[in-house]
């Protein structure tokens, strides 16, 4: 079966944003990251920044305080933005992004919003710790956090936000059509993989 649709699930640090990247180049199709961002900023009225992370991640480490949370006004630049909002505003662009046609999307929640159409193909990128802190560093930086606490709270976030919106368990493989170890297979293998799936080869 050919796939017309690919989201893109990572932990933070896999590389997943780059295989979806490089997915995209070697189809010829839209890739949405931070455009999605966009888009959903420019719905809302909120800034990028803002809604980079509010559209991803809890803004707290511990699930019981995000629970609580929900529901609650964020003030931003004097206006709120409570998280259904983000959510609903999000998830109504990604399946409009969707319908336009063949493309690759990173990250938010896409898998689950986009779990009912039978052309979308789900993928989970992820990689041991010690080789996403080695990437992360490489990549962005040090700081004055150590890298794998970078990782652990991100992922935490992350997982966090998920299943709050989902219900689902963030990372497990029955959510996904394909998970891959990009330390173990690489960059490049990883590309190979989704492509030759996403042809139905």
């Amino acid at each position: 079966m050919k796939y017309n649709i690919l989201t893109i699930s990572r932990e933070f640090g896999s590389g997943g944003r780059s295989i979806g990247r490089a997915v995209a180049e070697r189809l010829g199709i839209p890739f949405y990251d931070r455009e999605l961002v966009n888009k959903v900023a420019h719905e809302t009225g909120f800034a990028q920044e803002y809604i980079a992370e509010a559209g991803e991640y809890a803004h707290v480490k511990s699930k019981f305080a995000f629970l609580l949370s929900v529901g609650h006004s964020a003030h931003m630049h004097g206006h709120t933005a409570p998280a259904e909002y983000i959510w609903a505003t999000q998830s109504r662009v990604i399946k409009s992004l969707a319908d336009q046609g063949p493309c690759v999307i990173v990250g938010r929640c896409a898998d689950y919003i986009l779990k009912d159409r039978a052309d979308a193909f789900h993928a989970f990128i992820h990689a041991p710790k010690d080789a996403r802190a080695e990437r992360i560093v490489r990549l962005y930086g040090e700081n004055s956090e150590k890298p794998i606490k970078r990782l652990d709270e991100k992922d935490s976030k992350r997982k966090i936000h998920y299943n709050h919106f989902t219900g689902q368990v963030w990372g497990m493989s029955q959510n996904y059509n394909i998970s891959l170890d990009s330390e173990a297979l690489g960059i490049d293998k990883c590309v190979d993989i989704i492509v030759s799936a996403m042809k139905g080869e």
